[in-house]
């Protein structure tokens, strides 16, 4: 294994963002995106007594996870309340199925753009109805709250325009997630949570800060939990930038009077390929059924109906020992999932370029035996991160048991994952626009 220089952005890193090739323009527009989606968040819905709401929020654990994701959208019952989570679960329903399905597979591996485009149209499409259906849900479930809709409101029409508004701002949601992508700095899904996130720490912080302060002898915990957290985010650094090197012998050419090649090179297997997407994946599959049961255990229920919802309710509760059991599992495979569908990290692939190409794996013979070889490595390194991962997510968790404070219980491993995560995506991509922009001054220096 090796790690990569991590080295945070230097005074003259930050000076040069602003002279290096687009870069400057990708963050401002990065910036305004999240402003757009801030101001959205903070937009409530039409006839709804969103106070009623805010205060089961704070109660309820699954509900509060919601709402940090939201970036306190949630909670606020605002226009996009929803959040990124429809887009997300679209995502990965499209991205497993196009495993099952031969024609979606196809479209995905062999007809390179113009087949990820019609991919993501799929997933577009399919964002709309996960939309529509978690909308009427919502809206049933706070039509069953005791005063939660202003007195006065017309429920046929306060309904209606409710799953639109709710809809119409996970398109939006979508749509801002999809513009970052493209014309902005970063994985716009990500970014997104990443922001509610780091808009909900203030809050955190506030409640955690009462806690300690009624209970003194709770300060040594509250130190402990602090030093188990930046531990974790130091190992959530490492385990991002670790690599497993294959080294490759190139073959030497002559070309005249010249000698190209033969220089070894390697090929960089990360022990986490997927960065912060397992997690994010695995959070919107708990979520998904959490969420179902959450606003039916609100409902009025016969009997035996209410009792199975509870229990189901207590194993994806984010307080019990289930959810966090599924939660390690999901991670595991998912992690597994997302190597295997990353181009630059088929076996066979690889095996076939560097056939073609002259190289080899030393001690290895070419073709069908490196390609083994490869998929034994991989398989090796993608396990050991499959479960540092999965680890690294449980330890805050267990660290808020232990010193029983749980107010930061919210912002555990997961979120600490993503924060590090999309940070460290951030810096590598503004590193590689300044080396484009160095790269481009030598050129124009020769």
């Amino acid at each position: 294994m090796a790690l990569n220089n991590i080295k945070a952005p230097s005074a003259a890193d930050i000076a040069n963002m602003w002279q290096a090739s687009g870069l400057k323009q990708k963050i401002i527009f990065t910036f305004l995106m999240v402003v757009v989606f801030r101001f959205c968040a903070q937009i409530p819905i039409y006839g709804i007594n969103n106070t009623i709401f805010q205060n089961i929020a704070a109660g309820n654990n699954i509900i509060g996870f919601l709402d940090l994701f939201s970036g306190g959208a949630l909670g606020k019952v605002s226009m996009v309340a929803l959040g990124i989570g429809p887009y997300i679960t679209a995502q990965i329903i499209v991205q497993l199925v196009s495993v099952v399905i031969p024609s979606l597979e196809k479209l995905q591996k062999e007809e390179g753009e113009a087949g990820r485009r019609k991919l993501a149209q799929y997933t577009r499409l399919f964002t709309v109805v996960l939309a529509v259906f978690q909308a009427i849900i919502f809206m049933v479930f706070m039509s069953h709250l005791p005063q939660a809709i202003l007195p006065g409101v017309n429920y046929g029409m306060f309904f209606i325009s409710s799953v639109t508004a709710l809809t119409a701002g996970a398109i939006l949601v979508m749509w801002i997630s999809e513009l970052i992508t493209e014309r902005g700095i970063g994985n716009g899904g990500s970014l997104i949570i990443f922001v509610g996130i780091i808009s909900g720490i203030p809050l955190y912080t506030e409640r955690t800060a009462e806690l300690v302060g009624q209970d003194p002898s709770l300060q040594f915990g509250l130190f402990l939990l602090l030093a188990i957290f930046f531990a974790t985010m130091v190992l959530i650094v490492i385990m991002q930038e670790a690599m497993r090197k294959v080294i490759i012998v190139n073959p030497r050419r002559q070309v005249g009077n010249k000698v190209y090649g033969g220089v070894n090179t390697y090929i960089p297997f990360k022990l986490n390929p997927g960065g912060v997407m397992p997690i994010i994946f695995a959070i919107a599959i708990l979520l998904f059924p959490s969420t179902i049961l959450s606003i039916l255990g609100q409902a009025h229920l016969p009997a035996a109906l209410s009792t199975m919802v509870f229990s189901l309710n207590k194993i994806f509760s984010p307080s019990g020992a289930w959810y966090y059991i599924i939660y390690f599992t999901l991670i595991v495979l998912l992690t597994f999932f997302y190597a295997s569908i990353i181009p630059n990290m088929q076996p066979k692939e690889i095996a076939t370029n560097l056939k073609k190409y002259g190289s080899s794996i030393p001690g290895i013979k070419p073709g069908r035996a490196t390609a083994e070889a490869l998929d034994k490595i991989l398989s090796k390194v993608t396990f050991i991160g499959a479960m540092a991962l999965g680890i690294i997510a449980l330890i805050p968790a267990f660290a808020s048991y232990i010193t029983k404070i749980t107010t930061f219980q919210g912002i555990g491993a997961t979120s600490l994952i993503i924060m590090v995560g999309v940070a460290l995506d951030l810096i590598n991509q503004v590193r590689t626009q300044l080396l484009a922009k160095n790269y481009e001054s030598f050129l124009k220096e020769k």
